[in-house]
């Protein structure tokens, strides 16, 4: 029986997509990405569904393209597809109504470190390391830039992408490329918990708000004002916003509907 590249599980309000390449630390083949947009797209079809966490099996969490299927055929336009496929999945990503928490062990390199930036919060073991070496083999990491730079501060991206060294942990921590990092034997735990916490919110509240954060965030002052004032006023015609109004001057715990 041929083995899925990817795996999505439902545990109540709470998904997770494991990327299943175990024997090569999950790479970011062409038909494992396709198989991310398909489960990406069912995810995002399920009203359901709170919060979706992303990890990996075997070793590592993801170390980024597959290099022996990109120098397998000197093909431009396999490479052209490739990157286009992955920067789909990254933008499906952001664009996913939910919030995405990446669930981070082993390393995270490349195209791994830019699946980490792409997620909206991001958990890794103690243990964990991150890097956009692609400088080291003449192959500059262009597009995880595109995600690490605007995860951290520019000069903390330009050190990890120009050096092309593992950074730790804590130093992804204290450069904001991750939220948290845990001792490996409480990794799934932490990261279920943290989950826990997002879906016990409203999901009709969190959907508005994580499309409103991508919306805004770079745009001019005024503008993001004027687009955010709006957003609390259709926020304020949600059923979910006046019960949690209710609920509070009533000291009582909410009922969602999520609507």
């Amino acid at each position: 029986m041929e083995q899925s590249l990817v795996t999505l599980e439902r545990q109540d309000a709470l998904a997770v997509l494991r990327l299943n390449r175990p024997q090569a630390y999950n790479s970011l083949s062409l038909e494992l990405l396709e198989a991310m947009q398909q489960a990406l797209t069912t995810v995002a079809d399920d009203d359901e569904i709170g919060v979706l966490i992303i990890a990996g099996n075997g070793r590592g969490f993801c170390s980024g393209h597959d290099l022996k299927e990109m120098s397998s055929a000197d093909d431009r336009h396999l490479h052209q597809r490739i990157f286009a496929t992955c920067s789909a999945v990254m933008q499906q990503i952001v664009a996913l109504p939910i919030p995405v928490i990446a669930q981070v062990h082993g390393i995270a390199t490349a195209a791994g470190c830019q699946l980490v930036a792409s997620c909206d919060l991001a958990v890794a073991a103690k243990t964990a390391r991150f890097a956009t070496p692609g400088v080291n083999i003449g192959l500059f990491c262009s597009t995880p830039m595109v995600a690490l730079s605007r995860a951290v501060q520019p000069k903390h991206a330009m050190e990890m992408l120009l050096l092309g060294e593992m950074i730790s942990a804590q130093r992804a921590a204290e450069i904001g490329l991750i939220n948290w990092h845990v001792e490996e034997s409480e990794l799934e735990n932490f990261t279920f918990e943290v989950a826990g916490k997002i879906a016990a919110h409203s999901r009709a509240a969190v959907r508005l708000g994580k499309k409103g954060f991508y919306h805004q965030i770079n745009q001019a002052l005024p503008d993001a004002y004027n687009h955010c004032s709006q957003l609390m006023t259709d926020n304020m015609q949600l059923d979910d916003c006046a019960e949690g109004i209710d609920a509070f001057i009533h000291k009582r715990h909410p009922n969602w509907s999520h609507r």
